[in-house]
Order: structure tokens, then sequence, then C-alpha cells
């Protein structure tokens, strides 16, 4: 069967390759692919950025965005043939660390967490994959066209989670919130803080384009001015951060209402410096006892509440989330960014 593929660490090796079909072992699901998405992580890979191949193999099948349908799923198990299902990313450490051994792999303390296309199993760009059934997870027949949306979906359901897990060391009742950067991951997180009956609103810093559109039918506002005053403007409870941008970052950490929750989920580039005044920016955080947290992957939990919360979600919004549906031997398409793109989808059954 084809499947996309790369020699991590290797530029330019990105390649559908003929690869040998899946085995499922006992408990697990044999499903048909039917598309990934494509994310930052997938590109710094395609780069040679990053990437660990399965043990004793030199290539890696990329995509951990993934969703598919189950074509054999083991007797007993929840998942019948036709399922709509996606397979989890994360696996736990095999010593297990304390975390893992608690079912909360994404807080994994000694990294030797593996992860689907990433990280030493292969991942599912693939025509045909296996999955364990206890890291399946079944969606909403009626998300057949954007349930590969679930992964980045899950992510930030992590991060609203850690966000009231953190307000609930005291009385907390937020309204109003400020999401940074409206890709795909901001846009999800926007769409889950409307769930949650927040005033939502959405910082980025294009001002066509399909972004301020999605923002406002959410019911949430637009903004595309300076970080500094539209936080000052704003003092939201809550700022889930999506940019990975410095003056971002310590932008909206210094200008949320008392008690604020800073949540970070975009990741840094290295090596550009910033200059900030550290000494009133940790003032304001001690004196109002305010807490900046960074939020990574999703357990099953998290999945689980995601799956919820697309099935809750206007379908026709979620895909306007997809800007292009590139097929399996075009891959080289959907590593190249254009101005408009939201997210990029893969499709695998051709």
């Amino acid at each position: 069967m084809r499947a996309l593929t790369v020699t991590p660490l290797q530029k330019d090796s990105l390649a559908v390759s003929d690869v040998p079909d899946p085995q499922p072992g006992d408990g697990d699901l044999l499903v048909d692919g039917l598309a990934v998405g494509v994310c930052g992580t997938d590109k710094e890979i395609a780069a040679g950025e990053y990437g660990w191949a399965p043990p004793g193999h030199d290539r890696l099948v990329v995509g951990h965005e993934s969703l598919g349908r189950v074509r054999t799923a083991p007797p007993g198990s929840a998942f019948s043939t036709g399922d709509l299902v996606v397979g989890v990313v994360r696996r736990p450490d095999p010593v297990p660390c304390g975390a893992c051994a608690h079912g909360q792999f994404d807080m994994c303390r000694n990294g030797r967490y593996t992860e689907r296309g990433i990280k030493e199993i292969d991942g599912y760009a693939a025509e045909q994959w296996s999955v364990e059934a206890d890291y399946a997870v079944k969606l909403d027949p009626r998300l057949a066209d954007v349930g590969m949306l679930m992964e980045p979906t899950s992510v930030v359901a992590k991060a609203w989670d850690e966000v009231g897990k953190v307000g609930a060391r005291a009385w907390f009742e937020p309204t109003t919130a400020l999401v940074t950067g409206a890709g795909p991951i901001g846009l999800l997180a926007a769409l889950l803080g409307v769930q949650r009956g927040l005033e939502v609103h959405v910082l980025d810093r294009v001002t066509g384009g399909p972004k301020p559109a999605l923002v406002g039918d959410l019911g949430a506002t637009y903004h595309h001015g300076d970080i500094n005053d539209v936080a000052a403007d704003l003092k939201p409870d809550v700022v889930i951060e999506a940019t990975g941008a410095g003056p971002v970052i310590f932008g909206a950490a210094a200008h949320t209402a008392p008690y604020g929750v800073v949540c970070l989920t975009g990741v840094s580039s290295v090596g550009r410096p910033l200059t900030i005044d550290a000494g009133s920016l940790n003032r304001d955080i001690v004196l109002e006892n305010d807490v900046i947290i960074g939020s990574v992957n999703a357990n099953l939990a998290h999945y689980a509440a995601a799956a919820d919360a697309l099935a809750k979600a206007d379908t026709g919004w979620l895909s306007r989330l997809i800007s292009r549906r590139v097929p399996l031997e075009r891959f080289a398409e959907a590593f190249t960014a254009r101005d408009d793109d939201v997210k990029v989808v893969i499709t695998l059954d051709a």
C-alpha cells in the first residue's frame, strides 16, 4: 500500500512509498485511511528538523492528525465496521513514569513516550493503518468530512481543561477570553470558548482572507491591532496563546484581569531576543495572582472532550477551516503554504 514517509533528520526526503500492509494484532482495529491534516510539526519533520523512525527502520510514516473508517474491529470492542475513527497520537513510556501510569501520558515526566507519525511509531498518512482499540476514538458520523480536525481540537480541549484546573484553586467564573492566533489551534480554541459561554475575542495580524469571517460567524470578535492595545482594553480573564510569538505572549500576559490565566500552546522559535520589563511583569503576576502555563498534546480524556465539542459544532463552519484537500500523490502541494490557508488536508481514499 502507499504511505507518505520521510527519512527523519534528512531534508527533502518526503515521498510516497510502498510499505507493507498493516498487520493488526489482537485488540487492534484495521482502518481505511481517509485523510490526514498537515500542521507545523509535519512541516518541521519534512524539513529534517526532528523526527524518529521506528526502531530498526530508516523511514517514518508521517501524519498524526488522522481520520479513517473501521474495516475490521476485534470482537467485544466498542467499534464496528464502518465507524468513523481517529487514532490517538501519543503512547505512554514503557517504564512508565508516574504520570503515564495514571493515564496522563501528555504529562510524561521522563520523555520516553512515543508518538504516531513523530517519534518511533509510524503515523496515519497511509491508505490503511491499524490502531489499538484503546487508542482509537469514535466520531459522530456527521464529521466524515472534517474529522481530521480532532487532533488539534484535543490539544485545545486540554488547554481549556488546564485553565479550569488552575482557576479552580479559588473562585473562578471567567467571562472574557482572548485567543491569540487565528490558525487552526486558535480558531478551535475560540470554538470551545464560545461553547463554554464566554465572550471570545481573537487576535491575528491578517485583515483579509477567511479568518475574520470565521471568527465572526462563531459569535466572537476579531481584532488585528497591537496586542498591548487589544489586551489592555479587554482585560481578559483567560488567554489561549497560539502564536508562539514573544511580543504577543508577553503583551497578553501583561494585560489580563486580576487572577488571569494565560495558557501557552504555541511553540516559539529560538534565537530571537526580546527586551521586556521583567520586573513589571513579575510584579503584576504576583500582586494579581496571575498564572502562565504551558500545554501540549492530549490524553484520552481530552480526545473524548474534543469528540463531544466537534459533535456539537456546526459542521459547515468546521468545513470552512479546511482550505485545501490535496490527494496523496500531490503531497508536496500540502507542504507549500498559501496566504489564505487555514488547514490543509491530504486525502488518502483515492
